[in-house]
């Protein structure tokens, strides 16, 4: 049991209509947080802590570059080099009474998106052994912020996880939640030692520009001193750059703007529509969730169903329309639609073969949308 009030949620079960879930540690990057659910890399080399029983080491690594946001197959992916110090081949699960997250490696960060950049650290988490990503829920209530709709609905963020697998040695990241309220004054190293003494974590893997602690206070390099102190192994890895060229215009205003993957770009190529963009960022398709709380929620005239956006349980892109679309029916099968989002609705376009195939195989209340990658 967590002390201080801490909950655990070893992974999201249920969609929740309610948005703005907030997910992440404090950070002085405030804006670059998001609801529900890093500066241009240095050429300083990256250090690495590892443990070896009692010997404890700092370990430089270089080999870990920075990568396009083009999606990769799992067999294309290139292995970083050995931050840790060995890979937990046989990961067994904590004893009754141990945290869930005991003996695995948590990625550390915001995970609101599960873009690429948040895969990236999956993936490293997963070559040493079994990986969580680790993210604080109420930071919008406890730090009044306005509430904001998650980029992925809460009853789908298990779906991307999972789809995560082939990249991460055969094995789904799981997320482990704590409310945000039980570690917000926590320093740097109160942290890390909750990690180790708590939570009973074997290692850690974060972002070259990670910040934690109280008032982010600690960095990267700090990460590494603390978690070889506490004899934990950590693995600081390079942000994944944003190659698309679009991405300067789009976020040339932005000050806080180093050219990484993050869940401000996903937003912001949302907002202007470009989906080809945003699948980019995310490495699959943008997936849409509305759930309508009865039929009545609900209109159809014809070849359209439309449903209000009071309905949404995630980020819809902007206002216009949308080609190259689908809709998810049972077991991840699709039938081809047009979508159109104006003020009030999202409307769904199908010949008379898709509207046949969804009234017969799907509960119209819960609508699951893709995005082709028109612009």
């Amino acid at each position: 049991m967590l002390a201080g009030g801490s909950r655990i949620s070893h992974h999201l079960r249920e969609c929740d209509p309610r948005l703005g879930l907030g997910l992440g540690f404090y950070s002085a990057r405030v804006a670059e947080l998001s609801c529900a659910c890093p500066p241009k890399p240095s050429s300083t080399p990256i250090l690495a802590a590892t443990h070896h029983h009692h010997h404890r080491r700092l370990q430089r690594t270089t080999s870990s570059s920075s990568y396009s946001i083009h999606s990769k197959s799992p067999g294309d992916f290139s292995a970083f080099s050995g931050c840790f110090s060995h890979r937990e081949e046989d990961y067994e699960l904590p004893s009754e009474g141990l945290s869930p997250v005991a003996g695995g490696i948590v990625a550390l960060g915001k995970f609101d998106a599960l873009h690429v950049g948040h895969r990236e650290l999956a993936i490293k988490a997963a070559k040493v052994g079994r990986p969580f990503l680790l993210s604080f829920v109420g930071m919008a209530e406890v730090l009044g912020w306005e509430p904001r709709a998650p980029i992925v609905a809460k009853c789908d963020r298990k779906r991307v996880l999972s789809s995560w697998a082939p990249y991460c040695s055969g094995m789904a990241p799981a997320e482990f939640q704590i409310e945000f309220s039980s570690v917000r004054h926590l320093t740097p190293r109160q942290f890390v030692e909750k990690l180790s003494k708590e939570l009973g974590v074997h290692g850690v893997v974060a972002g070259e520009n990670y910040r934690f602690g109280y008032r982010a206070a600690g960095d990267a390099l700090e990460l590494v001193r603390l978690c070889e102190e506490y004899g934990m192994e950590a693995c600081i890895i390079k942000s994944v750059m944003d190659k698309n060229e679009y991405a300067r215009n789009l976020n040339a205003n932005d000050s806080k703007e180093r050219g990484q993957v993050s869940s401000t770009r996903v937003r912001r190529a949302l907002a202007v529509g470009d989906m080809r963009y945003v699948s980019e960022l995310l490495g699959r398709k943008h997936r849409l969730i509305l759930m309508a709380k009865d039929e009545g929620g609900l209109s159809s005239n014809g070849s359209r169903v439309s449903v209000p956006k009071s309905c949404l349980l995630n980020l819809a892109p902007k206002e216009g329309l949308y080609e190259k679309c689908s809709i998810v029916v049972g077991e991840e099968k699709s039938v081809a639609c047009k979508v159109v989002i104006d003020i009030t609705h999202v409307h769904i376009e199908m010949d008379e073969q898709g509207i046949c195939n969804i009234a017969g195989n799907q509960d119209l209340r819960l609508l699951r949308i893709e995005f082709g990658d028109s612009v």
